[in-house]
């Protein structure tokens, strides 16, 4: 039986054309010493590498 794995559920999330997709970390505290140009860039989701990718998708079968 296939199953979801809840960790890579929490973090991970894959869009309709199958990409995957991460937060960006270093946004919980210290955020006074980061410049304004990195807060900003950190908002946005980022991609994940191609090869983790597959990884991913493999550990969340019924998301994509």
């Amino acid at each position: 039986m296939q199953k979801t794995k809840k960790s890579m559920a929490k973090r991970f999330k894959i869009t309709g054309s199958g990409k995957v997709l991460r937060r960006t970390p270093g946004r919980r505290h210290c955020l006074s010493a980061k410049t304004v140009k990195q807060k900003r860039a950190s908002r946005a989701d980022k991609a994940v590498s191609p090869g983790f990718s597959a990884r991913c998708k493999q550990g969340m079968p019924f998301a994509h």
